[in-house]
């Protein structure tokens, strides 16, 4: 029998996540970044509380990791998410913005990489997002590089997404994580998904056609004393996806005017994500939704999976 974590004491964890994890049942981290900076109003809340309920019915306990009033909560109420989806100043937070909003006392949506890291301090082996934050386009002049990727190299927690976003340079982004270590596996597929596509011109580095596959992968890849992440990429099932030819263009036209408009860092993201829901007519905004949804569908069956697979082998999580 596994021994659960203790949390953080910097952490504020909600009576049902904190339950779970001292009874060491399976329990599934969520982004806020994604209601805050990612959807439209009332999409964004209606989305939120959906996916909670999907890892619900998996059999796992939702756990939406946000900042407010400077307090890393770990698992928020629907008022909680209702202040996210609607408050007018909510910082978006990665990394090195966590210490500045925490000592303000301000409000945050967390991204991948602060996510990742709340996660962990808090026992939470598997997390659930959209897309990952890669290697942008140009990066050879900009140097911009998420910092998704380091903290997959470092933190302890298995992400669960749709692939590398459409948006970025998925070829540099997956010889970036080859570099730092990182797993990258593809559920039932041979080739890499790409946020939107189930296909993206890349082979995936691994395929795994099993939840308990990839729950052995986690507790002996962190057994051997292997730090860091695994990424694995679930693609948006077919009915949903937008092909490469419909999505290519319209994130060619976002990316020129995101240049010609000056945009640099964090807020390039947020507006190539919603000038392409523009340009599309809403068609990407409902791909996001669905990829969102299978992600948490598989998000919290591998909870389950890691949960017995830990409990039989020697790793404390």
């Amino acid at each position: 029998m596994t021994i659960p974590v203790a949390p953080h004491p910097a952490l504020a964890l909600a009576p049902e996540v904190a339950e779970a994890l001292a009874a060491a049942r399976p329990v599934v981290a969520l982004e806020s970044t994604i209601i805050s900076h990612g959807m439209p109003y009332p999409r964004n809340v209606e989305m939120a509380r959906e996916v909670e309920q999907i890892v619900r019915d998996g059999g796992a306990t939702p756990a939406t990791i946000a900042v407010l009033d400077g307090v890393a909560r770990i698992g928020l109420s629907a008022d909680e998410l209702e202040l996210l989806a609607t408050h007018e100043d909510v910082a978006k937070v990665s990394l090195r913005d966590l210490p500045h909003v925490m000592a303000t006392r301000r409000h945050g949506a967390t991204t991948v990489a602060s996510t990742m890291r709340l996660a962990a301090l808090a026992g939470i082996r598997v997390f659930v997002t959209g897309g990952l934050g890669g290697v942008h386009r140009g990066a050879e002049d900009s140097m911009d590089v998420s910092a998704d990727l380091t903290e997959l190299s470092q933190t302890d927690v298995a992400v669960v997404s749709a692939g590398v976003k459409s948006i970025l340079d998925i070829g540099r982004t997956l010889e970036v994580l080859e570099t730092l270590g990182v797993p990258v596996v593809t559920f039932g597929a041979d080739e890499f998904p790409s946020f939107y596509s189930r296909s993206s011109g890349f082979t995936s580095p691994m395929r795994s056609d099993t939840v308990e596959e990839l729950a052995e992968m986690m507790r002996v890849k962190w057994d051997l004393g292997l730090r860091g992440g695994i990424a694995v990429t679930n693609p948006v099932p077919a009915e949903d996806e937008m092909t490469p030819a419909q999505i290519s263009a319209l994130i060619d036209q976002a990316v020129a005017e995101c240049g010609e408009r000056g945009i640099t860092g964090k807020d390039i993201t947020p507006f190539l994500l919603g000038r392409i829901v523009e340009l599309s007519d809403g068609a990407s905004l409902e791909t996001n939704i669905a990829l969102v949804r299978s992600n948490a569908r598989l998000g919290a069956a591998l909870a389950a999976a890691y949960t017995a697979a830990a409990r039989g082998g020697s790793r404390t999580a």
